[in-house]
């Protein structure tokens, strides 16, 4: 009886189970319009393969400048605002493959954590990224840019130093994956978020800001991107 019961309990639950399991795969369809605004910009303008390509979350989406800032060699931005790590994952075959990129630079984890995902949880997502974006281009120089300390989200910065210690451990193990720390130097002398790099929302970076990650980013670059 007792199996009859777990049986039948298991049986009232599946279409939950089944609901809960749409949602998940469900949640990455929201990009689905920017990442066809990404491929139908590519069948005007192709993009020629081998370039740096820069993903992720929205301070990649308003990184505007990237071919002045780094004008040594080609870039690509494919960041589309508002996403998580998973977001980048699903849609590798559409915003990486085709590029054959040379290296990768992935902004994300933020809206990672403000939406409640763990500090390990994002390690993880982003050990799948590597995986997902090197069966498509194998060997690719992947770099993981620090989740910054922004002061909208000054309550998170306890996650975000774990989530960014968890990330930098894990690609230390990793060949060819690098993580960049623009987390220290974005901090003041007592180790708190300060309102020079952030425009007015305090969330999105100003010109100061993407400065201070361009020295950063740059000799990574240098070494992987050329």
């Amino acid at each position: 009886m007792k199996i009859l019961r777990m049986l039948l309990l298991f049986l009232l639950l599946l279409p939950q189970l089944a609901v809960a399991r749409d949602h998940r795969e469900n949640d990455h369809v929201q990009w689905n319009a920017e990442i066809a605004a990404f491929q139908a910009a590519d069948r005007a303008h192709p993009p020629a393969p081998g370039a740096v390509l820069f993903i992720g979350s929205s301070s990649i989406r308003l990184w505007t400048s990237l071919a002045t800032d780094f004008p040594e060699v080609r870039t690509l931005n494919r960041g589309f605002g508002g996403s998580e790590i998973a977001d980048s994952t699903f849609f590798v075959d559409r915003i990486v493959a085709p590029y054959h990129p040379r290296a990768i630079v992935l902004y994300a984890g933020d809206n990672d954590l403000e939406a409640g995902n763990r500090p390990a949880q994002v390690r993880d997502d982003f050990a799948a990224f590597v995986r997902t974006a090197r069966a498509v281009a194998p060997g690719v120089p992947i770099a993981f840019i620090a989740i910054k300390p922004s002061m909208a989200r000054k309550a998170l910065l306890p996650k975000i130093r774990e989530a960014n210690a968890l990330v930098r451990d894990w690609a230390a193990t990793q060949k060819g994956v690098a993580y960049l720390d623009i987390l220290i130097p974005m901090l003041d002398a007592d180790g708190q978020p300060q309102a020079r790099w952030f425009i007015q929302d305090g969330l999105h970076m100003n010109r100061t800001g993407y400065a201070l990650w361009i020295g950063v980013v740059r000799p990574w670059l240098d070494a992987h991107g050329r």
